[in-house]
Order: structure tokens, then sequence, then C-alpha cells
């Protein structure tokens, strides 16, 4: 793993199974993530007539899934950084409540960060990290997202004005695992206006909202019925 992470590069490479934390114990290994631990396949039980073939196949299903598991934790924890990050540089600029203070910090950060950790902190990338936080001020919101939200997202994300809309995307994206390029689409096709939400007043439209970060499956039916015999089509 590079010990360079900047917003435009991240880079991961499975190792061994003593890299990164994790721990080897008989027949499994269980990888140990900033989180919790990852529960891993039961190994096939071996016969004399088992195939030598068999044995492969399990353990590249537990390097796959390890793998997977990883670059889950170092997207989440890369995201919550650059979040942590625009919070601390906002709280500084807040404090001194001048604007020529704020892009000289910014400047001058932007370029011990760079000498220091390499590229990827440049004063267009801090100032996504401060749009971050101020866009997302809840950090319990912001950790739920993290686990599905990788730091592409959020940058998809940022450009959009309006909160609730946001807000929208970013708790679709959790529920129906998008790809970026699926969250672009929908954004394009405008699919948060064809919802109707937008259309109801702020409260009301709050509480949609609300519902929607209770759910902990597809909110496709839930959001069909924002506004009724509308079809979002694919989501």
């Amino acid at each position: 793993m590079s010990d360079v992470i900047g917003p435009s590069r991240l880079c991961f490479q499975f190792a061994s199974p003593t890299c990164c934390g994790g721990r080897q114990s008989g027949r499994d290994f269980r990888f140990q993530s900033t989180q919790d631990f990852i529960l891993m396949p039961k190994a096939r039980k071996l016969t004399p007539s088992a195939k030598p073939s068999d044995l492969f196949e399990d353990i590249r299903a537990l390097i796959e899934q390890a793998r997977a598991a990883t670059a889950r934790a170092i997207n989440s924890a890369v995201t919550l950084l650059y979040w942590q990050v625009g919070q601390r540089i906002r709280r500084d600029m807040l404090h001194e409540q001048r604007a020529e203070y704020g892009e000289q910090i910014v400047a001058t950060l932007s370029r011990q960060l760079t000498e220091e950790f390499g590229r990827g902190w440049n004063k267009a990338a801090l100032t996504r990290m401060m749009q971050f936080a101020e866009r997302f001020s809840d950090p319990k919101i912001v950790a739920t997202l993290s686990q599905q939200l990788t730091w592409s997202h959020v940058v998809e994300l940022l450009p959009l004005k309006d909160s609730l809309q946001r807000d929208f995307y970013a708790e679709m994206c959790r529920l129906e695992n998008w790809s970026v390029r699926t969250l672009r689409a929908k954004i394009d096709g405008m699919l948060f206006e064809r919802t109707g939400l937008s259309r109801k007043p702020g409260e009301l439209a709050e509480q949609e909202l609300r519902a929607l970060r209770g759910l902990t499956s597809s909110p496709l039916e839930h959001a069909r019925g924002l506004r009724p015999n509308q079809s979002l089509g694919p989501v």
C-alpha cells in the first residue's frame, strides 16, 4: 500500500495474511479492520476424493473477499479523513473570519502537505474537503455514508447546491450501492426532480428524507411512493 494517499490517488495492493493488522488462526484468515472482524466463508471439508481445484477456489475466495473488505475499509477511512481535514481547516478560517486569511492558509497548507505527502493535496483538493465538511456537517451521517460512498461519489455530490437534493442522492447511493457512473447518470437524468420530493414543503420533504435514512434495504418502492404513478425507471 502506498504511504501517500491523496484525493486523486488511492492505491491498494494485497500483500500477505500478516499485513495491515491481519492475523491467521488455523485455517481461517480474519482481517481486522477499523470497524470489526470480517467473517470469512467456511473452508470446504477436504476428503481423499477432493479435487485440487476445490482447494484453489477456496483460497482464491478468501483472498478476494479479504481484498474487497480491505478496499472498503480504506475507502471509508480516506473519506472520513478528508471530512476531518475540511472540518479542521474551516474551524481555523471561521475563527479568523477573514477571507484573505482563508486564501493564505489554504495556499500555505497545500504547499506544506504536498511537500510532505506528495500529489493530491493542492488548493482545489483542500477546497473540496472544506465543501464536504460544510455541506455534510453531521459527523454521524458522514460516518454512515462513508461505509458505502467513496471520495469519488462525494466529489459528484458537492456541486449540488440544494441540500435536500444532495442528501437524497447520497442516501440512494448508500442504499442502492450505486457506482460513480450510475450516480452521475441519475443526477443528469434528474431522478430527484422526478420523484416529486423537490415539490413538497420543506418540513415534509425532510420527513421523507429521514425515512430514507432509516431504511436498510432498497428504497425503490418507497421512492416511487413519493409521487403516485410516476415511474423512476431503473435505479
